[in-house]
């Protein structure tokens, strides 16, 4: 698991932060800051929102207009397999489900398409544990 973590946050520069939303008490909203601070481009994906953290915010996956590294989701569980189609659609490399976020034939599906998969992991967490040599 580590070895996946380090290649996500090695290569990734935009993650799709799939219900990220814009009210600063929500795990989305600081992890999404975080990751912003430490140079990844962060893309807020929420329909319920327009504008987030100083990005265009949209409301499915594939209507985002750049390529997209890695898909951070902030949804519950059963969402996960549509998002996990989605990320395979718009030919993203890795998802991340954050803590509490499980889905092990949704986590199946990503891999056998090729995207690396972490699940149950604070992406801001990692990423303060893993800091490139």
């Amino acid at each position: 698991m580590t070895d996946t973590i380090a290649a996500i946050l090695k290569s990734a520069k935009t993650i799709a932060v799939v219900g990220l939303s814009s009210k600063p008490h929500r795990a989305s909203f600081g992890v999404a800051r975080y990751l912003q601070s430490v140079g990844y481009r962060i893309v807020p994906v929420n329909p319920h929102e327009s504008e987030v953290l100083g990005e265009r915010a949209y409301a499915r996956l594939e209507d985002v207009p750049v390529r997209i590294d890695a898909v951070d989701v902030f949804r519950r569980s059963e969402h996960v397999p549509e998002i996990v189609e989605s990320a395979i659609r718009v030919g993203a490399k890795a998802i991340w489900l954050q803590e509490g976020v499980v889905h092990e034939g949704a986590a199946e599906r990503a891999r056998q398409a090729g995207l690396l998969v972490v699940m149950d992991r604070c992406m801001l967490k990692e990423h303060a544990r893993w800091q490139p040599r």
